[in-house]
């Protein structure tokens, strides 16, 4: 609820920056035929995300049926606004509902998905900034840095030491074999065929994000083109997420506006975009998590609303 407020709040800001009246007129002129378009992109989206995750319980051994297996991807839309996403360890739970996998093993899969995202979308950034006229040594930087983080992931003398290190610590003594567990299946997803495969994935599925933004701001007949309506539409992605705000609310259609007025686009068609683009992805994906809940979830023998905290933490 309280991300229901948050993104009515955000949306009346941007509503009064872009003016009511012109924001209207906007939306006036934009073609709907289009709108199934654009959720097709998102579903393309969701489906090569889907196939990340299938590929990462596949690698790990952890094989629930694939009618299973896409109800507990799709369930954790529903959980698409919480703070960085970690709402979607509600995946290593339902796992664990059907086939008894330890959340210590699947939850590292969370981590590599979110991992190989922020990779792809960097790749998608790399390729846009030399299209648009920022600085490209931050985002090089920035591609520098998660290609460090994603090293020390892999290095696994140095990861065991840390978390050897760390678990001397009185209160995080208790996490210690947990922490083994999950670095064991971190270790598997991050050798070099699964970690290319998975990325992979990602820059293709983020892509098709992008490829729905452009066709919001052609359809609008502003001027981005389409790498640079992947830069902005991938920068604003990673700022939301960086933000660790529930679905980067605020950061991310900040972003989206600023950069679009940028690139040439007018103020209310910036945030008739942002509007139209956030609601085709994020809004969409927490109703369709939704919808697969309320018709699916007896299927994995689960009622979301009796979940235990204490089951999550085991």
């Amino acid at each position: 609820m309280y991300s229901l407020a948050f993104g009515a709040l955000v949306f009346i800001a941007l509503t009064i920056y872009a003016d009511l009246d012109n924001l209207i007129a906007a939306f006036a002129q934009f073609d709907w035929i289009w709108a199934p378009v654009i959720l097709a992109c998102t579903t393309t989206n969701y489906l090569f995300r889907y196939l990340k995750w299938d590929f990462y319980t596949a690698t790990l051994n952890i094989r629930p049926k694939t009618s299973e297996n896409l109800i507990i991807f799709f369930t954790a839309f529903t959980m698409a606004v919480t703070p960085g996403k970690f709402g979607e360890v509600l995946k290593s739970y339902l796992l664990k509902k059907v086939n008894g996998t330890p959340i210590s093993r699947s939850a590292p899969i969370i981590i590599a998905e979110r991992l190989t995202d922020f990779i792809g979308l960097v790749l998608l950034l790399i390729v846009g900034a030399y299209m648009f006229d920022i600085s490209r040594m931050a985002v090089i930087a920035f591609a520098v840095f998660f290609a460090l983080v994603t090293a020390l992931l892999a290095w696994r003398r140095g990861s065991i030491a840390l978390i050897t290190f760390f678990g001397r610590l009185p209160f995080l003594a208790r996490f210690v074999e947990h922490a083994h567990s999950a670095y064991d299946s971190m270790h598997v997803m991050l050798r070099p065929r699964p970690f290319f495969i998975a990325v992979a994935l990602s820059v293709v599925s983020w892509f098709f994000e992008c490829l729905g933004y452009w066709i919001i701001l052609h359809v609008f007949e502003a001027p981005p083109t389409v790498f640079k309506a992947t830069f902005i539409y991938a920068f604003s992605t990673v700022v939301g997420a960086v933000s660790m705000l529930p679905g980067g609310l605020g950061t991310t259609e900040g972003s989206l506006t600023g950069l679009a007025q940028l690139a040439g686009v007018t103020k209310d068609m910036a945030v008739a975009s942002t509007f139209i683009i956030r609601s085709a992805t994020l809004w969409f994906a927490v109703l369709l998590g939704i919808v697969v809940t309320l018709l699916f979830q007896n299927r994995l023998h689960v009622k979301l609303d009796e979940i235990s905290l204490e089951d999550v933490e085991k």
